[in-house]
């Protein structure tokens, strides 16, 4: 019975980091983690001929990662949500290079960049906008701003 007991966590484990590659990564690695934990305290079981000891292990291990681990290595493992340049230019502001009249398109430094731009909204008594007047961005259609 001892033995077993350690085999059957052994085979929990290596299940558990098998569906962990089948889910892709699904769970952020705490399901091959835990898994890690589960077949290494049946291995720990094995080693010292104990069923008590392998589940003790195995629930102190899983312990360990959940209690103290995951979170440092969830940090590791996952990377910041960081907007893509299209992304992360609106809603900036930026400095009128060439004018942007109604129908017609300018050009807009937004930081380093210099960007085509038109107006954002072009209806009945839009006005041009000339050099050197700050603008904000609403929009990005293709590597067109569009700006008010």
């Amino acid at each position: 019975m001892n033995n077993s007991t350690n085999w059957i966590l052994i085979i929990a484990g290596a299940l558990a980091i098998v569906g962990e590659v089948i889910l892709g990564a699904a769970t952020g690695f705490d399901l091959a983690l835990l898994g890690i934990a589960l077949a290494a305290g049946g291995g720990i079981g094995l080693l010292f001929g104990s069923a008590k000891v392998g589940l003790f292990s195995a629930g102190a291990l899983a312990f360990i990662y959940l209690a103290f681990l995951r979170r440092g290595i969830r940090s590791k493992v996952s990377s910041p949500n960081r907007p893509t340049n299209i992304d992360a230019v609106i809603g900036r502001s930026g400095v009128v290079t060439e004018p942007i009249v109604p129908h017609g398109a300018g050009m807009v430094r937004v930081g380093d960049e210099l960007w085509r731009a038109v107006l954002a909204h072009e209806g009945e008594g839009a006005a041009a906008i000339l050099p050197g007047a700050t603008v904000v961005v609403d929009s990005v259609e293709g590597v067109t701003l569009r700006v008010r």
